[in-house]
């Protein structure tokens, strides 16, 4: 959980320098397995219809910084639905 923090953190702080591998991780962290993978794309499935939608793409080994910041939308709003849903 520790190493997802800190990828998200450098995430947040430089979307263009996110290796692949590890927008994987958070990915399959906050959304479990990916429902499609292809020979360059994921696709994971979100609780939501549209977007921000989870389809990332290997880019030579790294993350495109547009798909970053999209993970980035997905994983605030599944936070925001789930703190809602406590309430």
């Amino acid at each position: 959980m520790a190493d997802v923090i800190r990828i998200v953190t450098q995430m947040r702080n430089n979307p263009a320098g996110i290796s692949f591998p590890d927008l994987c991780k958070v990915c399959d962290h906050y959304f479990g397995r990916p429902r499609q993978i292809s020979s360059s794309h994921r696709i994971y499935k979100t609780p939501w219809l549209g977007d921000p939608r989870v389809n990332i793409q290997n880019s030579k080994g790294r993350a495109k910084t547009y798909q970053v910041r999209q993970v980035l939308k997905a994983i605030e709003r599944k936070e925001l639905e789930h703190e809602n849903s406590e309430r």
